[in-house]
């Protein structure tokens, strides 16, 4: 079965991706840091137990995935997928992850909370994705009981997290915005309405693929409801800016977007040998191109999935023996090359 980023949609929409995170913890259970490794052992065994139906609640196949076992490599190419964050990348106490055929949805056992649901899936599907971690959330709370306090709400791990333990983040694709002068201006403004964006892989300026996420800042006194319409809203207001910008840079300066596209392009299929960064920075300026329709592919292709792909963790676990950084970028080369459609 292909994983959820593989799969093609004709979706031009600068809003990319979207996700949902519930945290929650064990009653019974000190939190991960505070429990011995026999102890975490004990509690993820009897976890796996009690979610040994998973699979026929959601339909789909999952698997487990010992995280105390894994090498690093496997980690890293998890943590490229964003199904496990950096703590649980590098974390050496016991950890598991239980994780569905099409990697939409998945259960970090033992990380910084006792479980964390996640689901994502393409375009902006907040709530889509919710109702999915809503139901997961009450199949696993008929199982073991929560800890959960009258007043706060959800407890988790991080204060931040404490109420309803929802993290709701958007992934949304900003080429031009992002080089405007008050870029940073706006994005502290979007803090005032309590969310934050980040670029997905760094700074503005170093943030290959200009792909940034927004996610709500606060789980303590807002609804779940309120949480999803904030992050969409922000999402909806900073894409929207985006096509505005985008429209009038076109007007003014048509040939030279055009050709920086095509040339893009160019470099994307027929290239030997591409940096990570470069290759991100160039489907960046592929995917402005087809969402504008400067530049028409024969077939559909989702090209997010494609800057998943190239990443260095998971081009090195899909070959039979270790890359050197002349290797890798030979790899992701070819990589581009076989994925990228042909243009009309």
């Amino acid at each position: 079965m292909s994983r959820w980023f593989e799969e093609v949609k004709n979706e031009n929409s600068s809003i990319v991706a979207s996700r949902i995170r519930l945290a929650r913890n064990w009653e019974e259970y000190r939190f991960p840091g505070s429990l011995t490794p026999e102890e975490a052992r004990e509690m993820i065994s009897r976890l796996k137990k009690e979610l040994r139906g998973l699979p026929d609640q959601e339909g789909k196949d999952c698997e487990y995935l010992d995280l105390e076992r894994m090498p690093d490599l496997e980690r890293r190419a998890l943590r490229e997928r964003r199904l496990i964050n950096r703590s649980m990348a590098e974390k050496k106490t016991p950890g598991g992850l239980i994780l569905s055929d099409d990697e939409r949805i998945s259960l970090m056992l033992n990380g910084d909370d006792h479980i964390r649901i996640q689901v994502m899936e393409q375009g902006l599907s907040l709530k889509e994705c919710y109702e999915k971690a809503d139901c997961l959330d009450n199949y696993i709370n008929e199982r073991i009981p929560y800890a959960f306090n009258e007043k706060y709400g959800y407890l988790t791990t991080y204060p931040t997290n404490v109420g309803t333990g929802l993290k709701a983040s958007v992934i949304v694709h900003l080429p031009t915005l992002s080089l405007s002068k008050k870029f940073q201006d706006l994005l502290g403004d979007m803090g005032r309405f309590g969310a934050v964006v980040r670029g997905l892989h760094g700074r503005p300026g170093e943030n290959g693929g200009d792909l940034y996420e927004v996610t709500n800042q606060k789980t303590l006194g807002l609804s779940e409801k309120e949480i999803l319409e904030l992050v969409e809203n922000v999402a909806v207001q900073l894409t929207d800016q985006e096509a505005q910008v985008r429209k009038m840079a076109l007007e003014k300066q048509r040939l030279m977007i055009e050709d920086e596209v095509y040339k893009a392009y160019g470099v994307l299929r027929y290239a030997r040998r591409l940096a990570v960064k470069d290759a991100q920075t160039f489907l960046s300026h592929v995917r402005a191109g087809v969402s504008d329709g400067l530049l028409r592919f024969k077939e559909p292709c989702f090209l997010y999935g494609l800057m998943v792909k190239i990443q260095n963790a998971n081009l090195q676990k899909n070959s039979s023996r270790p890359l050197g950084k002349e290797e890798l970028e030979m790899a992701r080369a070819a990589c581009i090359r076989a994925y990228l459609p042909e243009i009309e």
